[in-house]
């Protein structure tokens, strides 16, 4: 997918070169060009912009604004919902310029346009993980960043994302009987996401699935776990009605 969208960006990219050298324009100065090509940015004329920016990302990539120029390019990605193209334009902007200061603001975009891919819970989740992964990358290079609360807000909202997914299939498996490879995605989400909100949830359908397999003893352990960690869960209650199946078969034997 990289390299589609890498080749898909230098053709266009030499293709409005060719067009922009022809339309009496090419006398103007990178900065007079930049200017209009912001102007043009800042009317909504996202596709003209990017010729623009484009020729001046190829023809003065030595200039004072071509780090402008290559960020704009993924603004205007952006903008338009293109958000592979823009990630790869926000991709080329660390790539070739990585002290620009516009930077941090590209690495948060790139992660953004990642975020704004990401599907429901129950479809493929690829672009859900680069997501997250781009959004840490942003805050651990850039932690004092305005942006840094926002960024790890999306990444508790991503991760809640994969648990509900992993915790759906446990249940899925758990409602079709197979209450071992339900435990193992139970397993799963305490693992990876104990902070969110599926935790507790995976802690009571493991003890479920250990009832089921009539490991009662093992059970009590899980349930012992989950009152210790979340002694004031609205899930008490549930967990409540498990112990007294757990002690009386236990106080049967």
């Amino acid at each position: 997918m990289g390299r589609v969208v890498a080749s898909l960006a230098v053709f266009v990219c030499f293709g409005v070169l060719a067009c922009g050298s022809g339309n009496g324009i090419s006398e103007l100065s990178v900065e007079e060009r930049f200017e209009r090509a912001k102007a043009l940015f800042q009317e909504e004329q996202f596709l003209e912009a990017v010729n623009e920016f484009n020729i001046i990302t190829l023809q003065y990539q030595g200039s004072a604004v071509a780090d402008d120029a290559q960020f704009y390019l993924g603004e205007c990605r952006f903008e338009r919902g293109e958000y592979l193209l823009a990630a790869f334009e926000y991709e080329q902007l660390k790539r070739n310029t990585p002290a620009s200061p516009l930077v941090p603001e590209g690495q948060y975009k790139l992660a953004l346009c990642y975020y704004n891919l990401s599907p429901q819970s129950h479809l493929d989740q690829q672009y859900t993980l680069k997501s997250i992964d781009a959004f840490q990358s942003f805050v651990e290079y850039y932690p004092g960043h305005t942006r840094a609360p926002e960024a790890e807000e999306k990444i508790r909202e991503l991760n809640a994302r994969l648990a509900k997914k992993e915790f759906d299939t446990a249940r899925l498996y758990a409602t079709l009987g197979y209450s071992r490879s339900a435990m193992l995605y139970y397993d799963g989400v305490i693992e990876k996401f104990h902070d969110t909100e599926y935790a507790p949830l995976a802690h009571l359908g493991k003890v479920e699935a250990l009832i089921d397999r009539k490991r009662y003893g093992d059970a009590k352990k899980g349930l012992e776990r989950f009152f210790s960690l979340y002694s004031d869960s609205v899930l008490r209650a549930r967990g409540d009605r498990l112990k007294t199946i757990i002690d009386d078969f236990l106080t049967k034997e």
